[in-house]
């Protein structure tokens, strides 16, 4: 059974967020959320439950710790809600192909405004990191991601709501693969903002809409090349 819903979730805001200096010397993955990101976190749970009701849920949920500990936050309110579910693990996993673009190894700010400025004008799709991804690779490891969403979604009791909590490049690059983005449309969008709710919602054609729509950086990439048939 399709869910209702796809609900994608970035994580809140983050060490990471806050100080670009932190990628010096701490893994990636063990950025923890600030303060302020544990509270946006907690909020997006409260949101969350006003928006599913009583409605049954699966939570996909990226390893690094930042998306851990947001899925925390969230889950204590989903918990209250589904009292029958506590202590029961079967409502969530871990899922390693839905974790941040791999940007590489420790790296301080300057090197990574290199970085940064070598990927803007190569293009943000096809650059690969020293070390580690492109986007491009993301899409490969997001599309295999969709084998067990679909293989999920065809199981009888696979709940109301598939809700994935993970990273804000992420959701961009499900979004282009589930809705047939070209990468000039990739590019266009901007990432959701930190504990940003991006909700894809199941038409009477068995298909899903996206609400709301991503905010539009409102510049293109300069290598424009269309298609042309005729």
């Amino acid at each position: 059974m399709k869910p209702k819903r796809i609900i994608l979730i970035r994580h809140g805001e983050s060490e990471g967020n806050m100080d670009k200096n932190i990628y010096g010397g701490k893994p990636d993955y063990a950025l923890q959320l600030t303060e302020n990101g544990i509270d946006e976190a907690d909020k997006a749970g409260k949101k969350l439950m006003e928006l599913i009701g009583d409605e049954t849920a699966f939570f996909y949920i990226s390893p690094m710790w930042r998306t851990r500990m947001t899925f925390e936050e969230i889950a204590r309110h989903y918990i209250v809600k589904n009292r029958s579910i506590k202590g029961n693990p079967n409502f969530w996993k871990e899922e390693p192909r839905i974790r941040e673009q791999e940007w590489g190894h420790f790296k301080d700010i300057e090197e990574g405004g290199k970085i940064d400025t070598l990927r803007d004008a190569y293009g943000p799709f096809y650059y690969r990191f020293p070390d580690g991804e492109s986007v491009a690779d993301v899409y490969d490891r997001v599309s295999d991601f969709f084998g067990t969403l679909h293989r999920d979604f065809d199981k009888k009791e696979f709940p109301h709501n598939a809700i994935i909590i993970t990273h804000g490049m992420l959701i961009r690059v499900f979004l282009m693969r589930w809705l047939h983005w070209s990468v000039e449309e990739f590019e266009s969008y901007a990432n959701p903002d930190n504990c940003q709710m991006v909700i894809l919602v199941k038409n009477k054609e068995n298909k899903f809409d996206l609400i709301p729509d991503l905010k539009t950086k409102g510049v293109k990439h300069r290598y424009q090349r269309p298609i042309r048939l005729s």
